[in-house]
């Protein structure tokens, strides 16, 4: 049988964003996006727009942990009716803070486009005091 679109979605999106491939997310997303960050750190809220999801958000990711960010899909969940729901393992460092978590993201898809990114963690204070 074969995988729902949306969940070859956001695995095509997982691989994007692994690979530092922001070219191939950009062309995922709707240019009205948002990702919405839980917590109370630096990068936590809301980004809006593709621009600000990528640069503001994605690429920080990077920055901040100079490049040891690292994320690997566990599972991808759909409801057939524009949601997909995906859990992960993340790791990276920052200085001398390491963080060892999991995490998911529901997502909204609109036809072959993602709108929407709610993202969850595993613990938000330890993720507040790793990004703070």
């Amino acid at each position: 049988m074969a995988e729902h679109p949306h969940a070859l979605l956001v695995r095509k999106g997982y691989d994007a964003f692994q690979r530092g491939d922001m070219d191939t997310l950009r062309g995922m997303m709707t240019g009205d996006c948002k990702h919405h960050v839980p917590g109370s750190h630096p990068l936590s809220g809301d980004f809006k727009g593709i621009d600000s999801i990528i640069d503001g958000y994605y690429r920080r990711l990077a920055s901040e942990t100079d490049g040891s960010f690292r994320v690997e899909l566990l599972d991808v969940f759909v409801d057939g009716r524009g949601h997909a729901m995906s859990t992960h393992h993340f790791t990276a460092d920052r200085g001398d803070k390491h963080i060892d978590e999991k995490g998911g993201i529901v997502f909204r898809i609109v036809g072959d486009k993602i709108t929407d990114l709610d993202e969850c963690v595993e613990d938000i204070d330890k993720g507040n005091a790793f990004w703070s």
